[in-house]
């Protein structure tokens, strides 16, 4: 089956990205919902944790996507590949990642990445860049204790503008991170790394 086709953008302040998610239910996506969970926001095709998912079977990976059709395409591809620790799930995220993450149990949220999101490099675009405050905020909030947090991108402005909001954050400690920790890379990362291009990355543990 052909990918399914997308805007490469969405506007997250349009009326219908406003509207708030369901918090998850990890009973009900998860075989094994006890398992330390890997949240990857922003996720877009989810190509990168649907391949982690088949190499860590001993950790759940959930996936947000504000396109629609990525998430539906998603999970049908998680299904086909039998994956009972992946899931994705449609939120804006920079408006309710709070909401959605809300019930998760305590000490469960392990890892998140933040890989490649959108620049929007227009200055009267960046109110709409998926990194704020409240969404750093509410990861913190859930994080576990000794839990991480890895972000990168290829855009410099992006990447001082991301980091600064992690690293004000004082329950944060900021960790050497020249590489990424993952045996898989995103597409996104391949096509970067292919053209010689540079990567800022960081890590961050609670």
């Amino acid at each position: 089956m052909p990918r399914v086709r997308v805007h490469q953008h969405v506007n997250p302040l349009s009326p219908y990205y406003r509207q708030a998610p369901r918090p998850l239910e990890l009973a009900k996506i998860f075989a094994r919902p006890e398992q330390p969970l890997h949240l990857d926001i922003g996720c877009a095709r989810g190509r990168f944790i649907l391949r982690m998912a088949g190499v860590e079977p001993d950790w759940n990976f959930l996936g947000v996507e504000i396109r629609e059709p990525l998430v539906d395409e998603a999970n049908r591809l998680a299904a086909e590949a039998e994956l009972t620790n992946l899931h994705y799930t449609f939120c804006n995220a920079m408006m309710w990642l709070d909401r959605l993450i809300a019930d998760i149990p305590d000490g469960l949220l392990q890892m998140v990445t933040i890989q490649f999101p959108d620049p929007w490099f227009k200055k009267k675009h960046a109110k709409r860049r998926m990194i704020n405050g409240e969404l750093v905020s509410a990861v913190v909030d859930k994080l576990a204790d000794g839990g991480k947090i890895f972000v990168q991108t290829d855009i410099e402005f992006l990447a001082d503008e991301m980091f600064a909001f992690f690293r004000a954050d004082r329950r944060l400690t900021e960790i050497e991170c020249p590489a990424s920790p993952f045996p898989i890379k995103t597409e996104r990362e391949k096509a970067v790394e292919d053209k010689n291009e540079p990567i800022h990355r960081a890590l961050f543990k609670k």
